[in-house]
């Protein structure tokens, strides 16, 4: 929300505010009391009997703000979980206590997931063994078929010996022709022969191939089951993620949501960006206080640790303002918890998403830094609390020592028509059109159509024709 802020004007032209405008009111104005608009004429027009104040045109500074809801956040937040059911073993921590990162929290004793564990190693030895077991193949054939081809051209060679003894010339040559045929017809169905072990030797290597390969993936698979089940059961002992101040949660088994955090816990970690589930999401039995043999289920909440050494701020910016928001934006705070103070902060980043909204309405998530603050008299401000609200003050837009005139001196603008104001010269109203830049809450910054010195009006603007009379 629009709020805009610069030095005041008198009394007389200051509209009633609240407490809590006023205060920033005395932030943005401080030191420029005696330098804004001295000079203020009451008059009565003749023409319309309407009273006319006047104020001059003066330099000063302006500050234009947008206004939003804050909240103060921690440096981190983190909530520990159950990894498996079981029961608190051993709890090492009390509550509200500080903790250093990597600290024992409690201990769970899970026999669901030690079994797990168990039942993982078992089916990857299997896994092993089935990848040592050689596969298939035919053992000694290449041997077995030389010696069968030895043997046969040994019998061809006793046969061609034989056959050459014969008398007959005509019964010689019948019989070689005839052991010629044999074997070239043996030396074809040989050939014939290796070929088709071939085939079948490389079927039963391809096969031996896929059961390694089927073994490998296996063994991938038990083995990563494996190393998932060693890491649950390395987790039962449960330590603190960051370091900072813990509170345990609710046990009973169910996750809770935010009822099974101590009081106080769920918002901090909705300030620090850690959104929980509605109670009763991960079911179990009743709530009760977390010790040692407090029976817990997977994801139950077991403990929150708040690391509130560095404080920041969020603010939910509407969309109709958040464009003005820009990283190094200056901002003040005002925290109910600490009325007189005067906290800052300083923009580092806007969420380029929208945060979810009521009715329909959009606002972005600026984040800040915490800057302190100090009291009335100068000494430092108390710390606040992570979690508590903060009304946002953003400084915008900065002018310094700018061309201003009070903000109920500008006409807004009208269809097809520039902002203007009603110039009082020699006795008479004369509408100008001017241009305007940081828009503060009691002054505004004019760019264009004044000058220094001249005097305009700044009420009974409605009465007013151009040539009016004003006294």
């Amino acid at each position: 929300m629009r709020h805009p802020a610069s030095g005041p004007v008198p009394p007389s032209v200051e509209a009633p505010r609240s407490a809590g405008s006023r205060r920033r009111a005395r932030r943005a104005g401080a030191g420029t009391l005696a330098v804004l608009l001295a000079t203020l004429v009451s008059g009565c027009s003749e023409e319309e009997g309407v009273a006319v104040r006047t104020a001059t045109v003066e330099r000063g500074d302006v500050v234009e703000i947008v206004e939003a809801p804050g909240t103060i956040v921690p440096r981190a937040a983190a909530v520990l979980t159950a990894p498996a059911a079981g029961t608190v073993a051993t709890l090492s921590v009390s509550d509200g206590q500080e903790v250093h990162a990597g600290q024992e929290i409690l201990v769970i004793e899970s026999p669901d997931a030690r079994d797990a564990l168990a039942r993982a190693q078992a089916a990857d030895a299997q896994a092993a063994r089935s990848a040592r077991t050689p596969a298939p193949g035919r053992r000694g054939t290449t041997a077995e078929q030389r010696r069968a081809r030895e043997e046969a051209l040994r019998g061809f060679a006793d046969a061609r010996a034989r056959a050459e003894q014969i008398p007959d010339e005509a019964a010689r040559t019948q019989a070689l022709a005839a052991l010629d045929a044999a074997r070239a017809q043996y030396d074809l169905l040989s050939a014939q022969s290796e070929q088709l072990a071939g085939q079948v030797e490389a079927g039963l290597a391809s096969v031996g191939s896929a059961l390694s390969s089927l073994g490998q993936a296996q063994r991938v698979q038990t083995r990563a089951a494996v190393e998932a089940a060693q890491r649950v059961v390395d987790s039962l002992v449960v330590r603190a993620p960051i370091a900072g101040r813990v509170w345990l949660a609710g046990g009973g088994g169910g996750g809770g949501g935010a009822a099974a955090l101590p009081p106080g816990a769920a918002g901090l970690l909705a300030a620090g960006g850690v959104q929980l589930p509605d109670a009763g999401d991960a079911g179990g039995a009743s709530a009760g206080p977390l010790t040692e043999g407090t029976p817990v289920a997977a994801g139950a909440r077991l403990a929150v640790v708040v690391d509130a050494s560095t404080l920041s701020v969020t603010a939910d910016i509407d969309e109709t303002d958040v464009l003005q928001v820009r990283p190094g934006t200056g901002a003040d705070l005002s925290l109910d918890a600490v009325p007189d103070a005067d906290y800052g902060a300083t923009v580092t980043a806007v969420d380029p998403e929208p945060s979810p909204g009521n009715g329909g309405a959009v606002s972005y998530t600026a984040r800040m830094t915490f800057d302190g603050g100090t009291l009335p008299g100068g000494e430092p401000a108390p710390a606040p609390l992570p979690g508590m609200s903060a009304v946002v003050s953003l400084r915008v837009r900065e002018a310094p020592q700018a061309l201003r005139v009070p903000a109920s001196a500008v006409l807004r603008a009208e269809a097809g028509r520039s902002e203007a104001v009603w110039v009082v010269e020699d006795g008479r109203a004369q509408r100008r059109d001017v241009s305007v830049g940081a828009r503060g809450e009691e002054s505004v910054e004019v760019l264009s159509g004044l000058r220094e010195g001249e005097t305009v009006a700044v009420s009974g603007l409605d009465a007013l024709r151009d040539g009016a009379e004003v006294p």
